[in-house]
């Protein structure tokens, strides 16, 4: 089988379109979740913490004051950027919220398609009596 072959054969796999799809999604999903920690919640947060942007609370490591906008003081040098962090933070955890709910959700449904059955103890072997029972009982009737 040829490499282009090969390569045909895999790009075609379920396997491969739905990683595709999935990745998709979830990069238009990412951008929601992105928008509603910016736009919606640390607005709030930061109304909360003293009416400020929380994602331009930083600390200047080259010496300069902290009146800055968070992109000017990028320019200036170097800047321990902690609010954007937290920012970053409060999206990934609700990111990875959702995704879990998502999962367990989809758990939950195939459970239901697809009940597991109880565990059934494989027969075990006869006692040795009843063996040699049946052999009698067996070799009688031949005799009949």
């Amino acid at each position: 089988m040829s490499m282009m072959q090969e390569f045909k054969a895999f790009a075609i796999k379920g396997n491969v379109v739905d990683l595709a799809v999935g990745v998709i999604i979830g990069a238009a999903f990412g951008k929601i979740v992105e928008s509603l920690v910016q736009d919606i919640i640390m607005p709030v947060v930061g109304r909360i913490f003293g009416g400020l942007d929380f994602a331009n609370y930083y600390l200047p490591l080259n010496g300069q004051g902290t009146q800055l906008t968070l992109a000017e003081a990028k320019k200036a040098g170097a800047v321990l950027a902690y609010g954007n962090f937290v920012t970053i933070l409060i999206n990934f955890l609700i990111l990875a919220f959702i995704i879990f709910q998502m999962v367990r959700l989809i758990n939950r449904a195939r459970e239901m398609a697809h009940p597991a059955q109880p565990d059934v103890p494989a027969p075990s072997a006869p006692p040795e009596d009843i063996v040699l029972l049946r052999e009698i009982r067996d070799s009688l009737k031949k005799q009949a």
